[in-house]
């Protein structure tokens, strides 16, 4: 069995394994998701539904990736690079989720508090990423621009706005889940064209995590990522694209996830420029469906038909129009 199969089988089977008995340890605790009061109506009988499943998909894959580190030939420094969004995210996704649980609120770290953690893991990550003798040059369809220690921006503005993004997109049964295991196999298939196998198999390691959370997630979910784990998620798409080299291609693989920051985006600004008014019945744009009476199924399909569509535009670039 090669390497890459491994990783995919061995982190699905062991995180179906741990969702079977984490889920009734979440029930027994009452360890569940509160749900917001503004929200559509249809949500309150979620109120209670297991959440922090991102943690299991983030140890499950990390633990799988590091068993098979040695057999992939990947050296430690690679290792600690892609290791590091989905753990600290992850762990910044914890903290919250565990504050929210204990408050029975939407309130959990304050933005302030999150953003200097964001600021700082960022400055960490530079340091390694430019001590593995990675370059600080961004690859915008082959013409290279070497943004120096500006790169260290970049990469703070891409981790903040993927982990954010993919937390918006996280309100609908199965909705975030299903859309990252599209990127992720959109990047599988990036990784491989451009021989990065480190990367290829800790997306492998991702994606099985992700399917197997799915299982449970489907509607009706018995369990909820959380910010645990669509802050790792998002982080982790947006560094598997930076060590790619395709960083801006993480805009069309991600392009859902990009219209929904862009419509809370959107629809706090208009709120106060025009003192009370909206763009939108409700936002992230997923709930502005939900409100014009489409049902979770069908405003899942229609996001995961436009995540197909634009990645497999963000493949076809990737594949051509990159050197």
């Amino acid at each position: 069995m090669s390497v890459y199969l491994k990783a995919f089988l061995y982190s699905f089977m062991i995180a179906v394994f741990a969702f079977l008995f984490f889920i009734p340890f979440l029930r027994k605790i009452k360890f569940g998701q509160t749900v917001r009061e503004e929200g559509p109506k249809e949500h309150f009988a979620k109120a209670g539904t297991p959440t922090m499943g991102g943690a299991v998909i983030v140890l499950a894959a990390a633990f799988v990736f590091l068993y098979l580190r040695k057999e992939a030939g990947i050296d430690k420094l690679t290792a600690l690079l892609l290791l590091m969004p989905p753990l600290l995210y992850g762990f910044l996704g914890f903290l919250d989720d565990l504050l929210i649980a204990r408050k029975k609120s939407n309130r959990g770290l304050s933005s302030g508090c999150k953003f200097l953690f964001q600021i700082i893991w960022a400055a960490v990550y530079f340091y390694v990423f430019l001590r593995k003798g990675h370059s600080p040059v961004v690859n915008v369809f082959g013409l290279e621009i070497d943004l120096k220690w500006g790169y260290g921006l970049l990469i703070l503005l891409m981790l903040v706005s993927a982990s954010n993004a993919v937390n918006l997109s996280d309100g609908l049964d199965g909705l975030a889940g299903g859309l990252v295991i599209i990127a992720l196999g959109v990047t599988i298939l990036l990784s491989r064209h451009r021989k990065e196998e480190a990367v290829m198999v800790f997306a492998l390691c991702l994606l099985g995590a992700v399917l197997a959370f799915l299982c449970f997630n489907f509607k009706p979910a018995k369990i909820i990522m959380g910010d645990t784990g669509s802050l790792a998620l998002g982080a982790s798409l947006a560094n598997l694209f930076i060590l790619l080299k395709m960083e801006v291609l993480l805009l069309l693989v991600g392009l859902v996830f990009v219209l929904e920051a862009l419509s809370v985006i959107i629809q706090v600004a208009y709120f106060k420029l025009t003192k009370g008014k909206r763009v939108f019945l409700m936002a992230p744009l997923h709930h502005h469906f939900e409100l014009k009476g489409y049902s979770e199924i069908e405003i899942d399909a229609g996001f995961w038909l436009l995540a197909l569509i634009s990645g497999a535009i963000g493949l076809l670039l990737g594949l051509h129009a990159f050197v």
